[in-house]
C-alpha cells in the first residue's frame, strides 16, 4: 500500500514487516547527527515525536529522485568557472576543470564528519568498476577544510577522487538546500538508525570542527553528472534532506552505464 503526500513524497506501507528490536540504544541528537550509546534504554528525541512506534518500525519515506535534465542555467556555469576546490595535497583547481575533458559523476556531502555521506561514498564506490570502464570519473565534494577532506579520504579508503571546498561556493552556486528542517526529519532519523546497525559512525571531532558548526552543519549536499565540457551537466539530483541518495539506476542512466 503506498500513501501519496504530494507530488514528491510517497509513503509505502509494508503489509509484511520484519520487525528488529533495538535493544538497550540511546539515540542523542545534535546539529550534525546522531549520537548511539549502547548501554542505555532507548530514548527518542522529541525530533521524533510525531513518528509512531509502528511507523519507525513499518514505514519507508522517500523523497524526490534527481532530475535528469539540464536545467543549470548559464549564470551558475559561469559562477561554478570561478569557483576553486581543493585536492588532498590542497592544489588549488576550478571546480568545472573536474569534469571539463572528461564525463564525471560529483558527489557533494554534507560536511566530511556526516555518517549519511559515509554510505554516499560507499553506494557510489561499489559501481566504480562500472564507471571506471565506461570512462567515467567518480569525485566526492565536501565543505571544509584540506585536512577533513584528508581524514575523510582515510577514514573512508573511498576509491574515488576527493576534494574540498572551504569557500562552500559550489554549494551556493548549486543552491543546495539548507536548514534544521532539512537536517532533522523522520527519513533521516531512520536512516541514521539503520546506518549505526550498519556499523558506520558519525566523526564528531571532524563534526564539532569550527566551519562545520558554523556553516555546513546545516547544509545538504547533492549529486551531478557533468561533462566533457565545462556547460555540460546533464543530471542534478539535490537532496532534500539528509541522507536523500537517488536511485543509482538514474545515476548510471544519465552516465550511459549499463545498471544491473
Amino acid at each position: 500500500m503506498a500513501i501519496s503526500l504530494s507530488a514528491t513524497t510517497t509513503v509505502a506501507v509494508s503489509r509484511s514487516v520484519r520487525r528488529t528490536p533495538l535493544h538497550n540504544v540511546d539515540l542523542i541528537t545534535n546539529p550534525f547527527g546522531f549520537k548511539c550509546n549502547f548501554s542505555s534504554p532507548l530514548c527518542l528525541t522529541p525530533n521524533f515525536s510525531a513518528i509512531s512506534a509502528s511507523h519507525r518500525s513499518s514505514t519507508a519515506i522517500s523523497s524526490s529522485t534527481g532530475t535528469a535534465t539540464p536545467v543549470v542555467s548559464e549564470d551558475t556555469i559561469n559562477v561554478l568557472d570561478d569557483i576553486q576546490v581543493f585536492d588532498l595535497k590542497g592544489q588549488g583547481v576550478p571546480i568545472s576543470d573536474l569534469w571539463k575533458d572528461r564525463k564525471a559523476v560529483v558527489a557533494f556531502a554534507r560536511h566530511f564528519g556526516c555518517v549519511l555521506c559515509r554510505i554516499r561514498a560507499d553506494y557510489l564506490a561499489a559501481e566504480k568498476d562500472k564507471m571506471d570502464a565506461a570512462g567515467v570519473a567518480l569525485v566526492l565534494i565536501g565543505p571544509g577544510s584540506v585536512d577533513q577532506a584528508r581524514k575523510f579520504y582515510e577514514q573512508t579508503k573511498f576509491k574515488g577522487e576527493v576534494y574540498a571546498d572551504p569557500s562552500y561556493r559550489s554549494y551556493d552556486a548549486l543552491r543546495f538546500v539548507s536548514g534544521v528542517t532539512t537536517t532533522f526529519t523522520p527519513g533521516a532519523g531512520l536512516k541514521i538508525i539503520q546506518a549505526y546497525m550498519e556499523g558506520y559512525r558519525q566523526d564528531w571531532e571532524l563534526s564539532f570542527e569550527k566551519n562545520t558548526r558554523t556553516r555546513g552543519g546545516w547544509r545538504q549536499g547533492g549529486i551531478i553528472v557533468a561533462g566533457p565540457g565545462k556547460n555540460n551537466i546533464t543530471y542534478i539530483h539535490k537532496d532534500k534532506e539528509a541522507g536523500d541518495d537517488p536511485d543509482i539506476k538514474e545515476i548510471l542512466n544519465a552516465c550511459c552505464v549499463q545498471a544491473n
